[in-house]
């Protein structure tokens, strides 16, 4: 049969969580690949792993990529808000038409091969994603991808390329059930995209992790460049809406000037990381001028990460979920908000580490409202209520998302700020009912003193799940 749209997103739904499918190997994308006839080796890719960063340094590569005029495909991970971001030409999500012509062609070979006994099981939801983003590329002509890892990195569905150059961001504890519980382990699992003779850029800073990819690149024989020896900034500065300027240099002379689009000093880093990439290319055999660098870095979208949806009091979106972006989100606060009040919306999953985070972020915040993101691993918002107790901070609890930034907006003045973070689930949650109900945000900016009854707040926004990628 043939799925429509609507059906192929409900059948990959039901297929579940990633996670319990990391460990085993990469036996099932190879035969679904193998059955569509190769896909991935009729484009060329670039292939990003990291702890943080790395979505940010793979939609910096594509922006790159598309101002030198080339025909670009994107796979990332997760979605914010339609499952279609995962999937993109040219900029572009995925059409809908598409997205089901890719299901119904990945899912007819799996059904092929599970009659025949080569697949024990259905292949998991981020194996079936990974298989319809290289069909899709074929399809669409892309001439260069940019592949972001799910999880991890060696036995992702995404390490059957061999790229142009791998990339590693930065790494630090995320994901420790699957990934282990040291920084080697999970630089480990990371540096497990670098293939022999494949240059590598690293941008990790930590020491344990940064021998852990030497030793791996020395292994396989694999030219590798650390950011952090390789170039260096300059004349950096930044402006009082968070964006930075900055030029980078290296020892052959090389100099660009740059001006991500994206705020934060961390994407400082990732645009640097992103150059080192960039510039490894014409090696390669792919044309890339400076100017296309600093065009794409300038141009750049990532929805979801210090993004800004209103003013008066301003409300960002940003989904850090883990110790290290917890940390950033704090470093932004103090470089660009010192003085104003903060109104934090929080909401986390139960595998994280809540109560770290919770101590770098509820302290620094005027007011802390809890919430809970549609997803069966999102923790609830007692619980983290609780956590807040334990920090001596009186959290309002408020379930729902949208009432949850209701109360945040209550309580703010229109000089104060508000950040919803925790999670990009939340973060996504949040995204599609102010796209359902545009007028939110403004009614509730004018109702302060009561929760507002617009039908953005009041209703619950419709819950999607997003169910996690690996």
């Amino acid at each position: 049969m043939l799925y429509s749209y609507a059906e192929a997103v409900q059948q990959l739904l039901w297929l579940g969580h990633e996670g319990r499918a990391l460990k085993w190997d990469l036996n099932n994308i190879r035969a679904i690949l193998a059955r569509l006839g190769c896909p991935e080796q009729t484009f060329r890719s670039l292939h990003i792993a990291g702890t943080n960063g790395k979505g940010s340094v793979a939609a910096m590569l594509e922006a790159i990529l598309r101002a030198a005029g080339y025909r670009t495909g994107l796979y990332t991970s997760p979605h914010l808000v339609r499952i279609n971001e995962r999937l993109r030409v040219n900029g572009a999500d995925v059409s809908d038409d598409d997205f089901a012509a890719a299901f119904n062609a990945v899912e007819r070979e799996i059904e092929a091969l599970l009659a025949s006994g080569t697949l024990p099981a259905h292949p998991s939801y981020f194996e079936c994603l990974t298989a319809m983003a290289f069909w899709h590329f074929r399809q669409a002509g892309v001439e260069l991808g940019v592949l972001e890892v799910g999880l991890g990195g060696r036995l992702d569905a995404t390490n059957v390329v061999t790229p142009l150059v791998a990339v590693i961001t930065h790494i630090d504890f995320d994901h420790e059930r699957y990934l282990g519980y040291s920084l080697a382990e999970i630089a480990g699992e990371k540096a497990g995209i670098v293939k022999p003779g494949v240059p590598v850029v690293s941008a990790a800073a930590n020491p344990v992790a940064q021998a852990v990819i030497r030793a791996r690149a020395a292994a396989v024989g694999a030219p590798l460049v650390e950011i952090d020896t390789a170039y260096r900034v300059e004349e950096l500065r930044a402006d009082d809406d968070g964006h930075y300027e900055f030029v980078v240099a290296a020892e052959d002379g090389f100099r660009l000037q740059l001006a991500p689009a994206l705020r934060g000093r961390f994407q400082v880093r990732n645009a640097v990381t992103a150059l080192a990439a960039a510039r490894l290319l014409p090696a390669q055999g792919c044309a890339l001028p400076a100017e296309s660098i600093a065009e794409g870095i300038a141009r750049v979208e990532w929805p979801g990460r210090l993004e800004r949806v209103a003013h008066q009091p301003d409300v960002f979106l940003d989904g850090a979920h883990n110790p290290a972006g917890a940390w950033e989100l704090v470093r932004f606060w103090e470089e660009h908000f010192s003085g104003r009040s903060i109104h934090l919306v929080y909401g986390a999953m139960r595998d994280k580490a809540v109560g770290e985070i919770a101590d770098l972020l509820f302290p620094r915040a005027a007011t802390v409202v809890v919430t809970q993101a549609g997803s069966p691993r999102a923790a609830s918002a007692e619980t983290l209520a609780q956590v807040a107790r334990t920090l001596g901070v009186d959290a309002v609890v408020e379930p729902e998302s949208m009432r949850a930034l209701a109360r945040a907006l209550e309580q703010a003045q229109p000089e104060d700020v508000i950040f919803v973070t925790g999670s990009l689930y939340l973060v996504g949650e949040i995204k599609r009912a102010l796209a359902l109900y545009p007028e939110s945000m403004r009614l509730a900016a004018g109702k302060r003193g009561q929760v507002p009854v617009s039908p953005g707040l009041a209703t619950p926004a419709p819950r999607v799940p997003a169910p996690k990628s690996g």
